[in-house]
């Protein structure tokens, strides 16, 4: 079963299944994590987090709310895993070739090492985020285990039915079970390649929230904030690596926008015409921090999200829109092209540069890329293509650009704002 919402607290039965609902998204990471050290299997574990869910729903509106609620499920969690594994044919006799006391079943001892991370919470993010699943696994498995998003709740987020959702997250359990996914931090080299795969898991759920792919609403708050979330609680598990500082310092970045990117009606607002006087300078504060620790924790060249972030320093540091240091965004759009080779990098590097030395060398770099297949589907080129033809006159041609870029989004906010760039042309 999956926590459901529950009608505003009426008396003390209702306030208790309140308070075990909230306790329980917040701490459900946590208690799955530690209860998948001692099962080796996320699928079990989540089985057994929801059944000390269950017992609390029957036990706190009775007997009244513990002192401390998440210590209580999370022991009565740890209890049933013990008691599971206890139960196997074979764990009697596991124990006593290896000496384990029953009462405290921990994982085998990994080698000693300068970079070994005992958290079983980052163990479990690392799992969610395996490359043998696919990215949709791993977005709907990370929202499931770490964000604590129902699958209702994910299915909402990204417009697509819940029995897919719902199919995505047994099928990656399955997946994590049947080929024997080892519940660990893996080291060296493995490390930095799965790491990344971590990074761009949660980048990919702040990027649909900031920019959602399809529907009425340009942004989803909610996933912006459990991506959010997500990032800070990796910068607390990981503080030596700097792409996680990194990622942090770009999404707090990126969120400090959010109130300005939308007008009164939900219409996006362009980034040279917010109100930045709305942007959230805390955020602000907290990514230049992080980024700073980035900084400080780097022992070579910046990464590909130490540099975004750098780039989104630029704005956040640029008040008013004139004040914006375009030629250090080209410039880190180079480095990062360099370092992350990508289409879509390309063209962000084609607008910083039409705003750095004009729109007429921007055009080449965006008709070089015209070509490429994974962008023939993508409603930012003719877009980009259309505003560096309408500021160099050419308005019969962006007119037809932004036209076409309004037939592939998807997205009706985008679409609209497109559409009205078109007319404007004439």
């Amino acid at each position: 079963m999956e926590p459901q919402p529950t009608a505003d607290p009426g008396g003390p039965a209702d306030a208790a299944r309140h308070t075990v609902e909230t306790v329980f998204r917040i701490e459900s990471p946590r208690i799955i994590a530690a209860v998948t050290r001692i099962v080796r299997d996320v699928g079990i574990a989540e089985e057994l987090a929801q059944d000390a869910l269950v017992a609390a729903l029957e036990q706190w509106p009775r007997d009244g709310v513990p002192d401390n609620p998440g210590a209580w499920l999370m022991t009565s969690a740890r209890h049933r895993a013990v008691d599971l594994v206890r139960r196997r044919e074979n764990y009697a006799r596991k124990l006593q070739e290896i000496g384990r006391d029953l009462s405290s079943v921990a994982p085998p001892e990994e080698p000693a090492d300068p970079d070994d991370i005992d958290d079983d919470l980052l163990r479990l993010v690392f799992t969610a985020c395996h490359p043998v699943l696919s990215p949709e696994a791993r977005i709907a498995l990370t929202l499931r285990l770490l964000g604590g998003l129902t699958t209702a709740e994910t299915a909402r987020a990204f417009l697509v039915p819940e029995s897919t959702v719902a199919q995505r997250i047994v099928r990656a359990k399955r997946t994590l079970a049947r080929k024997n996914v080892a519940f660990e931090v893996p080291y060296g080299p493995d490390r930095e390649a799965r790491l990344g795969s971590v990074l761009d898991v949660i980048y990919l759920i702040f990027n649909e929230g900031y920019a959602a792919t399809a529907g009425d609403d340009l942004l989803r708050p909610g996933l912006c904030e459990d991506a959010l979330r997500l990032a800070r609680v990796l910068s607390a598990l990981m503080p030596k690596e700097p792409e996680v500082h990194g990622l942090t310092a770009l999404l707090e970045f990126q969120a400090s926008r959010m109130a300005a990117r939308t007008g009164p009606n939900g219409e996006p607002v362009l980034l040279k015409d917010q109100d930045r006087s709305r942007w959230n300078r805390l955020l602000i504060a907290r990514g230049m921090t992080s980024l700073t620790r980035a900084d400080a924790t780097a022992t070579g060249a910046p990464g590909p999200y130490v540099l975004q972030a750098a780039i989104a320093a630029c704005h956040a540091h640029a008040y008013p829109y004139e004040e914006t240091d375009w030629q250090r965004i080209a410039t880190l759009y180079g480095l990062l092209a360099a370092r992350a080779p990508s289409p879509v990098v390309e063209l962000n590097r084609a607008v910083a540069v039409s705003m750095a030395e004009g729109p007429a060398p921007a055009l080449d770099i965006v008709d070089a890329l015209s070509a490429v297949p994974a962008l023939r589907d993508y409603h930012l080129l003719p877009s980009v293509r259309g505003d560096l033809l309408a500021r160099l006159g050419r308005t019969t041609e962006a007119r037809a650009e932004f036209e076409r870029a309004a037939a592939l989004a998807r997205n009706e906010r985008e679409r609209e704002l497109l559409e009205a760039r078109a007319r404007e042309c004439g």
